[in-house]
């Protein structure tokens, strides 16, 4: 019980705290690309006529530019 306390009151803690941010960063980044990615692809059933947040870009799969 005792290393628990350790561990959530930071003591002894030999990892960094940029490391976690780098984690929690990357996180908050993969969920949203993601869900953009997640968003512009085909519509799961039930969701064909639901309309795009506003937040989410556009995408069009046969622009010549990518």
């Amino acid at each position: 019980m005792s290393i628990l306390l350790q561990v959530a009151s930071g003591e002894g803690s030999q990892f960094p705290l940029a490391f976690t941010a780098v984690y929690v960063v990357g996180f908050i980044a993969a969920v949203t690309i993601g869900s953009i990615a997640w968003y512009n692809s085909k519509r799961p059933p039930g969701w064909e006529d639901k309309e795009r947040p506003d937040i989410v870009p556009e995408v069009d799969a046969n622009d010549p530019k990518v």
